[in-house]
């Protein structure tokens, strides 16, 4: 099997292209940067001016900046690849927290108390009503970029103010005080392969280890757990990192990350995450090219008896199945045949040739 990882060519995208290795035949590690997609006549994806090669899995993954290109390339990639763990909707959804937190309301799954508004204007009539402190976010941004805390309805104005002048949509939020700590919990398929909790340095709120959070390992309740394969599988992200507060009431989800980093989370617990995820990706691309050939056979079968007449002599191309010496025949052929174990048949062979038929 051949597969691909699509990157902005991360330290974390180096490992989990090396693991892959361990699983798949051939693996390509593919600058995103190097990649066009093409609509039209000529539509289709092009790396490095060259039509891209058939894979039977890739992962592609980036920031948010390129959350268009992204998706682009997940839309005409679906239905020509056994699997990818993540579809083009998820690269929309999940590169914007706006949409996350709409994803996540829909399945009302637990956050933080999320406001929008239209202006500056109405934003400052929102000033007056919510609890301080809050948090303003830019709906874009990772990495703990783009969020700003307010602990008085003066300093919120006046970054109202600020991003007012900057033309810029915001989100307001209510603060959940952990103590400076957070949960990053790394979802893989259908299970949490690794946690650790963040704490933040002094005079910071923000947890995330990229802005100097400190973490260490953690061993997740059932809740908490729940809490992020269920906000995966709202945004259809088979491999994500969910962040989630723990809360006076209980855990809140407060963001996603869909390219997540894996230093310092196998650092912290001494998890091999490349391996876990290669070996992950390998297992769905290897049941969805199963499923593929059983859905194809299946297909075929109910081709050959649309008429209804298994009188008819019906005839397939395929490989034979051998198991030591012996040819197992196909399931259609029994199934159109009629074959049982309490019959005997006549078989007359010759090079190239098998005949078996039913003792009258």
């Amino acid at each position: 099997m051949k597969a691909a990882l699509i990157s902005l060519g991360s330290k974390s995208s180096e490992m989990t292209t090396e693991a892959m290795k361990k699983y798949f035949e051939q693996v390509d590690m593919l600058d995103l940067k190097k990649i066009e997609v093409r609509l039209g006549k000529e539509s289709g994806i092009f790396y490095e001016g060259k039509p891209l090669e058939n894979y039977d899995s890739v992962y592609v993954k980036g920031s948010f900046r390129y959350a268009n290109l992204l998706c682009s390339i997940a839309s005409m990639l679906e239905g020509k690849v056994a699997y990818m763990p993540l579809p083009a909707k998820t690269f929309t959804t999940v590169h914007n927290k706006l949409l996350t937190h709409l994803a996540l309301q829909q399945y009302a799954l637990p956050m933080p108390r999320t406001y929008i508004t239209s202006t500056v204007e109405a934003g400052k009539e929102l000033l007056k009503k919510v609890n301080y402190p809050i948090v303003m976010k830019f709906p874009e941004g990772t990495q703990g970029k783009g969020v700003m805390f307010a602990d008085s309805i003066s300093s919120a104005s006046s970054l109202l103010d600020a991003l007012g002048a900057l033309n810029q949509p915001f989100i307001i939020q209510e603060y959940i005080d952990t103590n400076g700590t957070d949960i990053r919990a790394l979802v893989v398929g259908e299970k949490v392969i690794a946690a650790m909790r963040r704490k933040a340095q002094t005079e910071e709120k923000r947890a995330n280890i990229h802005a100097g959070g400190k973490g260490e390992p953690v061993q997740l309740n059932r809740e908490t757990i729940n809490l992020a394969l269920a906000t995966a599988k709202a945004l259809k992200a088979d491999i994500c990192g969910v962040d989630i507060l723990e809360g006076p009431t209980g855990p809140l989800v407060i963001e996603a990350n869909i390219s997540p980093g894996l230093q310092g989370l196998g650092e912290v617990t001494g998890i091999n995450l490349p391996d876990q995820i290669a070996s992950f990706l390998h297992r769905k691309t290897e049941e969805n090219i199963s499923t593929g050939k059983k859905n194809a056979t299946e297909k075929a079968m109910k081709e050959l008896q649309l008429d209804g007449n298994t009188e008819t002599p019906q005839e397939i191309i395929t490989h034979l199945l051998f198991r030591g010496e012996r040819i197992l025949l196909p399931e259609w052929v029994t199934r159109m045949c009629r074959f049982t174990e309490q019959k005997e048949y006549a078989v007359r062979s010759k090079k190239g040739k098998v005949e078996i038929e039913e003792m009258k």
